[in-house]
């Protein structure tokens, strides 16, 4: 991070702005919609800066640049067209150790103007650290569509009764649950649909409940993170991530879908690999439990989708007989993810008009499947963490009659950047899983459809 983004109380306080010209005028019309004393230094000025000074909103002084006016103002900023005179005005600031933004010049910038999204008092700013300000700005009009002008309102109503709140709650805790509760629920549907008397309303007795349970008890929200790319998660998946007080997680969640999560969550490893196990299966059904317990929001978050062979029914089988609220949020599968990413369709009126998922993990060594079930014809087989049994996955189906030239392919990390496919046949497919050496998670397809990969791989083609 190359910034740190922070925002100022700027009100009454001196600024000085050095520039007379349009740019100038707007970077003067940001101090002053921060309420702060502004003035500018300019030996003249352009049509829009002089309505400002018109206006009586800003000091003119009429002088080209000289170091002497620089006093003890909060912030300068330096809008002319001459880089030399931009060049003493920023020698001029740092001597005085005075914050000063030079237009156009971050190498002699001490602070980013960010572009900004005014929903006061709720204030958002885009910024790129100077190396795309256009960027920032498309960005910023993206926000405009997605935070309507009335948050503002909403922000001034959350304002109005935070004292109340607090006085009200003495926890933490009990102050964060009630305003979510707020702000995703009644009270904050009202006020973004302009019902703002019955916004307030709502909320007032919302606060006059003498009970508020929901603010004391503890739940558990079982969420499917995807097959690894974050935008695969869903809004609730995301929704609840920012909730959480607890998070236990396992090694297929990226460090990406991690980072989504709420910052002051606290995060517990529990992951599973083949012949190792971070945490045994009934501890963490037991440290779900007792976390919900303690009256925390706890998040499992699972790699896919927590009900295909995620062990979600044995983790909410649990909280179910101990009356513990939850929620189970699924998650694209790998399957599907990776398959998609791959260009491979699982099923396709020229080739497979059904689909089946199993498992390719060993017990004892073996594998242990319906092998009939998976011999038939004009049908997709997937298999999850099927590379430890894959030369027992091959040798099973060709003994039990599937062709030795059936298409077949390996995804490994699908739908992450280190995703990469092979297309073989099932005879084949061990000793190029010997030679290749595919990572951890890679999934197994076996079916015409693989024969599609070339012709429809869009996400990373030829890999």
């Amino acid at each position: 991070m190359e910034y740190l983004p922070i925002f100022i109380d700027l009100k009454q306080q001196d600024c000085l702005v050095v520039g007379g010209g349009d740019i100038a005028a707007r970077k003067a019309g940001l101090l002053l919609k921060a309420q702060a004393k502004v003035t500018v230094v300019a030996p003249a000025l352009s049509a829009t800066t002089r309505k400002l000074v018109d206006n009586g909103d800003l000091t003119w002084v009429e002088a080209r640049f000289d170091k002497s006016q620089v006093t003890q103002q909060r912030l300068i900023l330096a809008a002319t067209d001459d880089e030399a005179v931009n060049a003493e005005v920023h020698l001029a600031a740092q001597a005085k150790n005075i914050l000063v933004n030079v237009a156009d010049n971050p190498d002699t910038c001490d602070f980013i103007l960010a572009s900004i999204l005014d929903r006061s008092p709720i204030i958002v700013a885009v910024s790129s650290g100077g190396d795309s300000p256009i960027l920032a700005r498309n960005l910023r009009a993206r926000l405009e569509t997605l935070i309507p002008p009335s948050y503002s309102h909403l922000g001034q109503l959350v304002g109005r009764y935070r004292d109340a709140v607090k006085q009200k709650f003495s926890k933490l805790s009990q102050r964060r649950r009630f305003w979510e509760s707020v702000l995703e629920g009644p009270v904050a549907d009202h006020m973004l649909a302009g019902r703002d008397e019955l916004a307030e309303k709502t909320l007032l007795n919302k606060l006059a409940d003498p009970s508020n349970e929901s603010l004391e008890r503890g739940e558990v929200y079982l969420v499917g993170a995807g097959p690894g790319d974050p935008e695969l998660l869903t809004f609730k998946a995301l929704r609840l991530m920012q909730q959480a007080d607890v998070v236990f997680y396992d090694r297929l969640v990226s460090k990406e879908i991690l980072s989504l999560v709420r910052k002051e969550a606290e995060l517990i490893y529990v992951g599973k690999q083949r012949a190792w196990h971070a945490v045994r299966q009934e501890e963490i059904n037991q440290l779900l439990l007792e976390h919900a317990q303690q009256g925390k929001r706890v998040l499992r978050l699972k790699g896919g989708d927590p009900f295909i062979f995620g062990r979600g029914g044995e983790e909410i089988d649990t909280l179910a007989d101990e009356k513990i609220p939850f929620q189970v949020v699924p998650g694209i599968t790998a399957a599907s993810g990776c398959a998609s990413y791959a260009g491979i369709p699982l099923t396709h009126r020229d080739y497979a008009q059904s689909c089946v998922f199993v498992t390719g993990q060993l017990k004892e060594g073996e594998l242990e499947l319906n092998w009939a079930s998976l011999v038939q014809p004009r049908q997709t087989v997937v298999v999850y963490m099927g590379l430890a049994g894959l030369p027992q996955l091959s040798k099973q189906l060709l003994a039990h009659g599937m062709s030795a030239d059936m298409p077949a392919a390996l995804v490994q990390q699908g739908t992450t950047e280190n995703q990469k496919v092979w297309v073989s046949t099932i005879s084949a497919l061990p000793a190029l899983a010997e030679k290749e050496q595919p990572a951890a998670p890679t999934l197994v397809i076996i079916g015409e459809v693989t024969k599609l990969h070339n012709n429809l791989a869009w996400f990373k083609p030829g890999l």
